[in-house]
């Protein structure tokens, strides 16, 4: 039976993501256990339908999407009233049981309705009463740690319903326990490196992250040049559902078994490295580099970012979240008994241009040939770096309004003339 579904992603990378999810439609081994066909993105996200078994493809390939819903209904509606009949007419105890927990999440664009918190209730109370019809009990409420999430999502005239088939969102791997303050989400890192053009196969193009604070953008680098499935550490919702296809399932985690296998002899090749003026980042990245299940040691080295040399002879991608919103200090400088006649805004402003400029300067005179990514909240980046950019791409940090800025490196080149950057 063809059932539709919907993957939402980080804002920014719906086109990224519609982009993914068609080349997974083409693995020969989903082509094989799981088809599916992709639809065109919308905001938010993007569609896709096919057999059950589409939702465990992409839940383990999906290296950009946030989770994977199944649409289970979709109707117009003028009340809460109406949400709560659309949730009582499912048929919800073809996917659970009474004795699974149930936690109801919504969302709304334009909705006319004053409480979405109340809609959310009413959503619970269908899906509760519904259950108690067809087979005499209810499922408890988890909040925290549920068995079965639904999601509701109310447009100015339509109400969606949607079982999740994740769980826990796609972002959490199974790898990272260790982390770094503000940590970039691994599905957003993911996004942001196949925007950077990082694809499966770069196994000899050099990558170099010279802030790479606990290592994600290291270890997505690894995982995606070596093909390994972002879900193969992990279990997901589906798998607990009604109805689960076990043989596809089983067919689709064999063939991420020889995935693995496989990166296991490619990963000598890797030319991936990191640094950061911190010891304790560096730990955390070597730490989550070994709990991906990456063989071998990550290279990293100790090194303020204003005096890093490139780590491979070899031209190639360098790629960085430095830090925004936040001070950008030196460890040990005490920037205010440096600049003690500033007020302590113009001190930080002085002190991340001062960076800024150093930066570009090391940029300019040692990583000629290289395409250097800076992934940023702090819009202006260029005009700190006094560098112009060759692209920009507008993302969001969660709530966050970022850009993803690409800078061409020239020995001596690259100075900011004025004009406008094409944007992607």
């Amino acid at each position: 039976m063809t059932q539709a579904f919907f993957a939402p992603c980080p804002r920014g990378l719906e086109s990224a993501l519609a982009e993914e999810l068609r080349e997974i439609a083409q693995y020969p081994a989903v082509v094989a256990a799981a088809p599916f066909q992709v639809h065109r993105e919308v905001p938010g996200g993007v569609p896709f339908s096919g057999e059950m078994a589409a939702a465990y493809a992409v839940n383990l390939h999906s290296r950009i999407a946030s989770r994977v819903l199944l649409r289970v209904a979709q109707r117009g509606y003028r009340h809460e009233d109406d949400v709560y009949a659309l949730a009582r007419q499912q048929r919800w105890d073809q996917w659970f049981s009474p004795d699974e927990s149930l936690r109801v999440d919504i969302t709304a664009h334009k909705s006319p309705l004053h409480s979405l918190n109340f809609t959310a209730l009413r959503v619970k109370d269908g899906v509760c009463d519904a259950m108690r019809e067809a087979l005499g009990a209810r499922p408890s409420v988890d909040t925290v740690s549920p068995d079965v999430r639904i999601y509701a999502h109310l447009t100015e005239f339509d109400c969606t319903l949607y079982l999740d088939t994740t769980g826990e969102p796609l972002f959490k791997r199974g790898w990272r326990m260790e982390k770094g303050e503000a940590p970039l989400k691994e599905n957003l890192a993911a996004g942001i490196l196949r925007l950077a053009g990082w694809v499966q196969g770069q196994t000899d193009r050099p990558f170099f992250d010279p802030m790479c604070g606990s290592g994600t953008f290291l270890v997505e680098a690894a995982q995606v040049a070596l093909g390994l499935p972002p879900g193969g550490a992990r279990t997901f919702a589906f798998e607990w559902l009604k109805g689960m296809d076990n043989k596809a399932w089983q067919a689709l985690r064999a063939d991420a078994q020889r995935a693995k296998e496989a990166a296991a002899k490619g990963v000598a090749a890797l030319e991936i490295a990191g640094s950061d003026i911190s010891t304790d980042m560096l730990a955390m990245a070597d730490a989550n580099w070994q709990r991906a299940g990456l063989p071998g040691e990550v290279r990293l080295k100790q090194v303020d970012a204003r005096f890093v040399q490139p780590p491979f002879a070899t031209p190639g991608v360098m790629l960085m979240n430095p830090p925004y919103g936040e001070r950008i200090a030196v460890r040990g400088e005490q920037r205010r008994g440096a600049l003690p006649e500033a007020p302590r805004d113009e001190a930080e402003e002085a002190a991340a241009n001062q960076f800024a400029s150093a930066f570009a300067t090391t940029l300019k005179q040692h990583f000629a040939g290289w395409q250097a990514w800076v992934f940023t909240g702090d819009l202006s980046i260029p005009k700190r770096l006094r560098l112009k950019e060759s692209r920009r791409t507008p993302l969001y940090n969660g709530n966050i309004e970022c850009r993803l800025f690409r800078f061409d490196m020239v020995r001596g080149g690259n100075r900011k003339e004025g004009g406008e950057a094409p944007k992607e």
